[in-house]
């Protein structure tokens, strides 16, 4: 028996995510007394997959195929689904992002298993299994029971510990089995951004709304995330009016975020963009209104101009950075 972990992969790099899922996992399958297996898609060198086993990897099984360059749901999924078999596991786990999202239903269909996302936690209980979970867009956290004998379920972002472990893995090539039918998806253009922070991997974000005025406000703003070495992020608004790119726009409808800092400059805090944020481990918010929504979500809140607060932000951070 087995519990199987995905682990997604950047041109051939892990992230910090990938590290947080095989530590959970490996607390998974060390409770059920089994081991933890990584399914890892593409190409990705040797000395970067022995990292995993820093953090509770037994063994890695690595599928290469040239058409793993373009994600293809489907067939990562028939992938999964095969080593889920030939390992015998009863819990597979995946995190709670765009991936995630799509591959881990069809998983669950080829296993006949039950799905929970937005996991929080590591299981309440195992017989019968029990996972605390995100609901209502984050506003709320809810149990849900998986009765199925297998289990699949994805991991909300930066809701588990990071845990370095003593060990090591062994490396297996896995036949996925596919042949060039199973493949659907091609890609026609790449277009790639350089130098900036992904928004869904930054660790803080510093984000902007309808109280930055206009788009020539931004300066002060980029600054203090270049300070951070923080991401920048942007409500719906800014985004639909032109002032900051769509792939800044988190939220409800865009991308859900959950660093270990968010500021959020001049923004309401509109429930749709709170659903965005608010897995948050800290948030803080600066607004002239004392009744805007964010302050009630906030963990610290700043009354106040933000083109008067944003300066004094800067100065801070300057400060702070040339005194570590």
């Amino acid at each position: 028996m087995s519990v199987i972990v995905y682990t997604e992969n950047w041109e051939g790099k892990f992230k910090k995510s990938s590290y947080e899922l095989v530590s959970y996992a490996h607390s998974i399958a060390t409770e059920l007394g089994v081991e933890t297996v990584v399914v890892s898609i593409g190409q990705v060198a040797d000395d970067q997959l022995n990292i995993l086993a820093n953090y509770g990897a037994n063994k890695i099984l690595s599928a290469t195929n040239d058409k793993f360059a373009v994600l293809d749901n489907a067939a990562y999924a028939s992938v999964i689904a095969r080593a889920a078999k030939a390992n015998n596991a009863k819990v597979i786990v995946f995190a709670n992002n765009f991936t995630g999202k799509a591959v881990s239903p069809r998983v669950a269909v080829k296993l006949e298993a039950g799905l929970a996302n937005s996991v929080t936690a590591l299981p309440l209980s195992l017989d019968p299994f029990v996972v605390q979970k995100n609901v209502f867009n984050g506003k709320a956290l809810g149990k849900q029971q998986i009765n199925s004998d297998i289990k699949v379920i994805s991991l909300a972002q930066n809701s588990f510990e990071i845990k370095e472990v003593e060990g090591s893995a062994t490396i297996e090539a896995f036949d996925a089995g596919l042949n060039d039918a199973k493949f659907d998806t091609q890609l026609i253009e790449k277009n790639t951004v350089s130098g900036k922070i992904i928004l869904t991997d930054a660790e803080l974000v510093v984000s902007g709304g309808r109280g930055m005025k206009s788009a020539d406000n931004w300066s002060p703003l980029e600054e203090l995330a270049a300070i951070l070495g923080a991401g920048t992020a942007c409500s719906r608004p800014v985004a639909d009016e032109g002032w900051r790119p769509h792939a800044e726009h988190v939220g409800q409808t865009g991308k859900i975020i959950a660093p270990n800092l968010y500021i959020a400059l001049g923004i309401s805090g509109a429930i749709q963009h709170l659903a965005g944020v608010s897995s948050s481990k800290i948030i803080v918010a600066v607004n002239t209104d004392p009744e805007a929504p964010f302050f009630e979500a906030a963990d610290y809140g700043i009354l106040g101009d933000v083109h008067k607060v944003l300066p004094l932000l800067v100065e801070a951070a300057k400060s702070f950075k040339a005194h570590q």
